[in-house]
């Protein structure tokens, strides 16, 4: 990795798009922006980044999945979550996931610089503002597995678009397959959690942060 590491920014939001992309021009190349999931998956494999600075909270496919599923398929990249969400467990599942850094839009500027050199560096940061000063490996030892991980990829993709409102064509379009499959997963999900209604699912979704409340 040269000394201006190469920067892919997801973020769903214009402006802080546009904020994040100035403020880290003067030190890192940024070959990309995007601001959803799904756009992510498909500039990631095409850039190659060295790190992709990503938020948690963005439509189509939220950042905690796009990391899960592109992780394997780019071990060479680095991953710094800069999000409002200040959820520990969010925070351990990410890392979990084999993130880099994990800080908050609320962090001094400073904050992330640091966290993007750690990555570049191999090492991992995590903003004292979760932590509490806690050192990394024994906040990351209270590691929680929730129900989530009951779910395959294809079960949780179909959950966060539903969850966001679109009907079951619109999620078979994006995903490619029969609104007969979408059906196919809804139901079976809503089996293995033991859910009964769509409110239930909704509600779900909001607790395990595949979408905002």
């Amino acid at each position: 990795m040269s000394n201006r590491p190469r920067i892919l920014l997801a973020e769903d939001h214009a402006i802080l798009l546009e904020a994040f992309k100035q403020l880290l021009a003067p030190a890192c190349d940024v070959v990309g922006t995007v601001t959803d999931g799904r756009a992510l998956l498909e500039a990631a494999e095409k850039l190659k980044p060295d790190i992709i600075v990503l938020d948690i909270s963005m439509p189509l496919l939220n950042g905690i999945e796009a990391c899960r599923q592109l992780q394997p398929r780019l071990p060479d990249t680095r991953w710094v979550f800069l999000t409002v969400n200040e959820d520990p467990d969010l925070a351990i599942e990410a890392f979990r996931l084999g993130a880099s850094g994990f800080l908050l839009k609320s962090s001094a500027a400073a904050e992330l610089f640091s966290a993007i050199q750690m990555a570049a560096e191999g090492r991992r940061y995590l903003t004292p503002l979760i932590s509490k000063g806690e050192p990394l490996n024994v906040f990351l030892a209270r590691a929680s597995h929730d129900a989530g991980e009951r779910l395959t990829a294809r079960q949780r993709e179909v959950l966060q678009l539903l969850a966001e409102g679109r009907l079951m064509k619109e999620v078979a379009d994006i995903l490619k397959v029969t609104p007969r499959t979408v059906a196919f997963h809804k139901y079976t999900i809503m089996e293995h959690l033991g859910l009964k209604t769509t409110a239930e699912l909704v509600q779900y979704a909001v607790k395990q942060r595949l979408v905002g409340p």
